[in-house]
């Protein structure tokens, strides 16, 4: 939620793309919109940066398992899209304004939370598509940043020119939020199947679910260590009274407030869970650093206005938080190549001042 105004996959309420601006993407939300900031200030991991899309709210961009293509979801208008979709192409096609990727999704509903399959030929994601063709209703929020957890998403895998080979989820309610685990033998997902946003795993093929996390709060926006042992995501832990009556009066409306998240890792089979971040605020759209003992993640901790996200490094065991990203208001949805050599991400830099979000690429340097 997805995406930037923070998505699906969630993002925070910190007046991202304002209050009635709810476009939810399932790993955070794309469309909280605000100025670039002028700055120019160094970001020394980053080299040789490039943007490659240009207009609209791009994000969720996630390599191919050969590092040469990039699946993600974009309401690009000038793509005659009303709400998020699922693109796919080869990298070295990017750059140019007037091209247009190819179209995985079927453009019906609302899509999130892409990711390629072993082989590269298929991919999969979640859509509503199946609850209606329309794109989904925004819900009523009354001023409060949430997001909207549409139970007609479903997780379905396709194949390079748009056709669907698979649907992957049948329960009732919410599915999405999916991965997949660098040894191509399985998936991880959000589901609320067991009355709670919770962390599942399932086999490759889509059999053999089973239930990874179990306390209440929203978990979500899951990626595999390097080695495929462990998972990072992202949770709230309601703790009061208040918040947690809170908490289930909006899931019992299918919505979350991603205002308040930490970053937590998991074994695959459920076991040593542990919370990694502890800044306060909306800490999310983990992924793990090639070496597989730190991890990048967005946050607003450092802000006062709440919509101020950065890409940040942390140590697997909290400590060494150093800041990735210093430009623009929004940078979020980190992802490694998986030979460690790139770093993709979307940032609302280089704008001209609109709300568009952009997809760019910098070759990463440790």
């Amino acid at each position: 939620m997805k995406k930037v105004l923070l998505f699906t996959g969630l993002s925070v309420v910190f007046g991202l793309s304002a209050q009635n601006d709810n476009k939810e993407h399932s790993r955070g939300h794309s469309g909280h919109h605000h100025t670039t900031q002028k700055e120019n200030i160094p970001e020394p991991h980053l080299k040789n940066l490039k943007q490659l899309t240009f207009g609209g709210d791009n994000a969720e961009a996630y390599f191919s398992f050969d590092n040469n293509s990039i699946v993600f979801q974009s309401n690009n208008k000038a793509w005659g899209l009303e709400c998020d979709q699922i693109f796919w192409t080869p990298l070295n096609k990017l750059g140019d304004k007037d091209y247009k990727p190819a179209l995985v999704s079927t453009g019906l509903g609302r899509t999130t939370c892409s990711y390629f399959l072993p082989g590269d030929s298929l991919m999969l994601y979640a859509s509503t598509h199946l609850g209606a063709k329309e794109c989904p209703p925004v819900p009523e929020t009354k001023g409060a940043y949430l997001w909207p957890i549409y139970e007609d998403f479903d997780i379905f895998v396709a194949d390079k020119n748009g056709n669907i080979v698979n649907k992957l989820t049948t329960e009732t309610g919410y599915d999405a939020e999916a991965t997949v685990s660098p040894d191509g033998k399985s998936i991880v997902f959000t589901s609320t199947r067991s009355g709670d946003l919770e962390l599942w795993i399932m086999d490759i093929d889509g059999s053999n679910p089973r239930q990874i996390t179990s306390g209440l709060g929203y978990d979500g926006g899951a990626f595999f260590s390097p080695d495929s042992k462990k998972l990072v995501f992202r949770a709230s832990r309601p703790k009061t009274v208040e918040d947690i009556e809170k908490y289930k009066s909006y899931l019992s409306q299918n919505l979350v407030a991603p205002t308040n998240m930490e970053i937590y890792t998991v074994n695959v089979d459920g076991s040593d869970l542990k919370q990694v971040t502890n800044l306060g605020k909306a800490n999310w759209a983990p992924f793990y650093h090639p070496s597989g003992n730190k991890i990048i993640f967005s946050s607003n901790h450092h802000s006062d206005r709440g919509y101020d996200f950065q890409l940040y490094m942390i140590n697997e065991d909290g400590t060494g938080l150093e800041k990735i990203t210093y430009n623009s208001m929004f940078n979020a949805f980190p992802m490694f190549s998986p030979d460690g050599k790139k770093l993709i991400f979307s940032s609302n830099r280089n704008n001209g001042g609109t709300r568009d979000t952009n997809l760019f690429i910098a070759d990463w340097t440790d």
